[in-house]
């Protein structure tokens, strides 16, 4: 058989096979061999030709044959030792990727997804064999976790870097050297200029490179500077468990979702953290799992648009219709399809734990349909409290700023909210002084503060960022003073709204999460409402709901019924401290099961709960009453 009808034969065989590549470069070989023009009268190049043919020929003739190729094809070629390798990469070796137990030390700057990020550093870290170190002094290596939504953050870091150079510079030369990197949001947007600005940093990640962090590290200790701050379409730490940086928290940040689509024309996000990729919803109930395992009393679900969530990995949910948007709302991107979306993890998160609070920032307005809002007035352990970003009161702004609707449709949308969730505590995000903005277009916003009456609020003054929409296209032309004085102005009103909002909770009662001591007052203990207000009141004895006889004090991760005596923030006397994260009482039909270390008599539960907090009127004054359920 000719060689060249050999491979072909082969190549029949081996089309979808580990082999094809190798038969194609035989392929190629035997057409190279093969493919010799005739010549009646041969020529020195003929001859010579023909003398390199008759030596393929008769090396295949005594060669191998084509079963000893297939059998040796078939074996993977020995491992080359490390003397054989030429130019070994030096920074690559498992024991260089090891910690050694070098202590890091990490700081967080910003939103609560950079709090999320510095857990999942952390987790990877740990992993490698670092240590964890709270004392700066005590660090090998320090790391930065930067928010750059604007410049003053940005500022902070640069204040902050200056501060460390100096250490790292006294560092004595006995010690390990220090090492000094800048992770997160700020070092995807500011590479060249951290890098070289007076070489004061060592390693940099971006929001999708944490993975990367034990290799930057082993590259910095060679005295080389190492980045990688390469932005993912998938990377969303699904396998990543994050470690708690506080062992005595009582609530946890659980990241569903990274990135963002919107593009709003003011905001960095998608720049700094890519576009928007959901994680699959099985690994978010793991995790929330555990943390109820571990005692955690509270959940917040974490995205740059949370309530956008939209997880494709589920092939025979991708061809589901898309949700429709609030009324009023559009996108600047197509329309998405299928997936699971954000009430369908809602629904599921919050039956793991009917006793784990569960909560979610950030989310856009136009993401709120309404099984979304039916399921948060359903669900007793989901926070009654909306973060309803409105950045401003005008329309025309609102254009400029690419939102996607108008002021008509979000009061709209406010109103409908207060109608699908009584008492619902909403909050929002205002930027004063945004490009084009007029005096009117100002009063517009100081109006909508008055109509809405937020309980709490977030107001920045505009700051332009490179990349941006508006830095290509629009002018930062309101004056800084201009910029000062229209936030203060929308700070003045949101406090005198937020006080008359605040007024309204005398005589009223709450279940607050005690997150641990007043940083006011030693004698005090801090926590959140289910508004997500902090509440301060007294610490206190107070008696068990289940053993009247019993003398108990609250403790951080305790439900604590409070209430509100005086009608001024913060000044409140608990009541009653019990397991449950539920306010109004329930049929003991209706209880859930608890776990058998903490079953409790469900009928003590109702008449104490009914005898003893029920009843309480304003007119007590500053009185204290304090019960306990069981914890």
């Amino acid at each position: 058989m000719h060689p060249f009808q050999c491979v072909l034969r082969a190549r029949r065989c081996l089309r979808r096979g580990p082999l094809a590549s190798v038969s194609w470069l035989l392929l190629r070989t035997c057409r190279a061999h093969s493919s010799v023009p005739s010549s009646a009268c041969p020529s020195p190049q003929r001859q010579q030709e023909d003398g390199v043919w008759k030596d393929f020929s008769s090396r295949l003739a005594t060669g191998p044959t084509f079963q000893d190729f297939l059998r040796s094809a078939s074996v993977p070629p020995e491992q080359p030792s490390s003397s054989e390798v030429e130019d070994p990469p030096p920074y690559l070796t498992v024991d260089e990727l090891l910690g050694r137990q070098r202590r890091v030390y990490l700081e967080t700057y910003g939103c609560q997804m950079n709090v999320n990020d510095t857990e999942i550093a952390w987790s990877i870290l740990q992993k490698s064999g670092y240590l964890r170190t709270s004392n700066l002094q005590e660090a090998d290596v320090i790391l930065l976790v930067t928010c750059s939504i604007r410049e003053k953050a940005e500022q902070t870091i640069w204040n902050r870097l200056h501060q460390l150079k100096s250490l790292k510079s006294k560092r004595l030369r006995s010690r390990v050297p220090l090492r000094i990197g800048i992770l997160g949001c700020m070092a995807e947007r500011l590479k060249e200029e951290i890098l070289n600005r007076e070489k004061m940093v060592d390693i940099l990640a971006g929001p999708d490179a944490y993975r990367d962090l034990p290799r930057l590290l082993a590259v910095a200790e060679s005295g080389q500077q190492a980045a990688n701050v390469l932005l993912s379409l998938d990377e969303t730490y699904a396998d990543v468990m994050p470690v708690q940086t506080s062992p005595s928290a009582t609530s946890a940040f659980v990241s569903i979702m990274r990135g963002c689509d919107n593009m709003c024309s003011y905001c960095i996000v998608p720049f700094t953290r890519g576009r928007e990729r959901s994680r699959p919803v099985a690994s978010i109930l793991e995790e929330v799992r555990k943390l109820s395992e571990q005692g955690l009393k509270e959940v917040t679900l974490l995205g740059q648009n949370v309530n956008s969530f939209r997880d494709n990995s589920e092939v025979q949910f991708n061809n589901a219709v898309s949700t429709n948007l609030s009324r009023g709302f559009s996108t600047n991107y197509k329309a998405k399809q299928g997936g699971l979306r954000f009430a369908h993890l809602l629904d599921q998160v919050s039956r793991i734990d009917p006793e784990m609070r569960i909560r979610f920032t950030s989310p856009h307005p136009k993401d709120f349909p309404d099984e979304v809002l039916q399921l948060i007035r359903e669900r007793d352990n989901i926070c009654k409290q909306i973060h309803l970003p409105a950045q401003s009161g005008s329309s025309r702004v609102l254009e400029a700023m690419r939102r996607g609707y108008s002021r008509e449709a979000y009061v709209e949308l406010i109103h409908h909210i207060r109608e699908s969730i009584p008492g619902v505590s909403l909050s929002s995000d205002f930027i004063a002084g945004f490009c084009g903005e007029t005096e009117e277009d100002h009063l517009q916003t100081v109006s909508l503060l008055r109509e809405v009456q937020y309980n709490i609020g977030f107001l920045f003054a505009y700051s332009m960022r490179q990349k941006t929409r508006a830095y290509h296209r629009l002018k930062d032309d309101i004056p800084e003073e201009v910029k000062l004085r229209r936030l203060e102005e929308l700070i003045t009103v949101f406090r005198e709204e937020a006080t008359k909002a605040n007024k309204s909770f005398v005589g009223c009662t709450q279940l607050v999460l005690v997150e641990g001591p007043s940083k006011r007052s030693a004698a005090d203990l801090c926590g959140r409402n289910d508004g997500n207000l902090k509440v301060i009141f007294a610490d206190a004895e107070m008696e068990d709901a289940t053993d009247s006889g019993l003398r108990v004090r609250a403790q951080p991760g305790d439900y604590v019924l409070v209430k509100d005596c005086r009608g001024v923030v913060g000044e409140r006397s608990p009541l009653q401290r019990r397991k449950h994260c539920r306010l109004q009482p329930i049929s003991p039909e209706t209880v859930p099961l608890s776990p058998p270390d903490l079953r409790f008599s469900k009928r003590s539960y109702m008449s104490s709960f009914s005898s003893e907090f029920l009843h309480l009127n304003v007119a007590s004054g500053n009185m204290c009453v304090y019960m306990r359920v069981c914890t």
